[in-house]
């Protein structure tokens, strides 16, 4: 068998860093190498030419995640005709439903990556700022008035997980439609105080 180009390896890298993403946000960072590999469809001994330890492969991937465009909520939050209320409430709908409860890999990072970071001490030191940027970005885009997003943000995050653990039983789109009722009621009354002062 010949040897990889530069390019090709290049290219390998990039596609065992999105494989991983998503696979740790499907299973969590404790994916073997063996199954990564597989999964990305090259040889385990492949992965020790590419990154220095599976820690570095995980900062990766976190990083990916948090720069990949279609893990942004699954939809990235658009403001149609300026209309931040209307984009504000399909991110809410489009993260609190059933198809990104039922996709953790490749939804949002915030939730797919928050359990493992909070065991592992020691990785989350080495990824923490890229993922604290992460979710002040996404609590900005729900940020309404004088409301920086943060709470919004942490029960969306706080339903999408539980509701992912509670899958198969009623609670899990109970969970998720409680948390979509609250949010937006609190973003139409916000909303309507706004215009009331201006």
């Amino acid at each position: 068998m010949g040897r990889v180009s530069k390019a090709q390896a290049q290219e390998n890298r990039q596609y065992v860093v999105a494989t991983a993403s998503r696979m740790f946000r499907e299973q969590g960072t404790a994916v073997s190498i063996a199954d990564l590999m597989k999964a990305s469809g090259l040889t385990h001994g492949a992965f020790y030419k590419q990154f220095a330890s599976k820690e570095d492969l995980v900062d990766k991937a976190i990083a990916h995640a948090f720069e990949d465009p279609a893990a942004h909520s699954p939809a990235v939050l658009e403001e149609p005709d300026g209309d931040h209320e209307a984009a504000r409430r399909t991110l809410i709908e489009q993260y609190l439903s059933i198809w990104h409860r039922d996709h953790a890999g490749d939804g949002c990072p915030v939730s797919g990556f928050a359990a493992d970071l909070g065991r592992e001490p020691e990785q989350a030191a080495r990824s923490q700022q890229v993922y604290i940027n992460g979710v002040r970005n996404r609590a900005a885009r729900l940020a309404t008035g004088d409301d920086d997003g943060m709470a919004q943000l942490c029960t969306m995050v706080g339903a999408l997980v539980l509701a992912r653990a509670t899958r198969g039983n009623p609670i899990s789109e109970e969970l998720l439609q409680a948390a979509r009722t609250a949010l937006i009621e609190s973003g139409t009354a916000a909303s309507d105080r706004q215009r009331r002062t201006d």
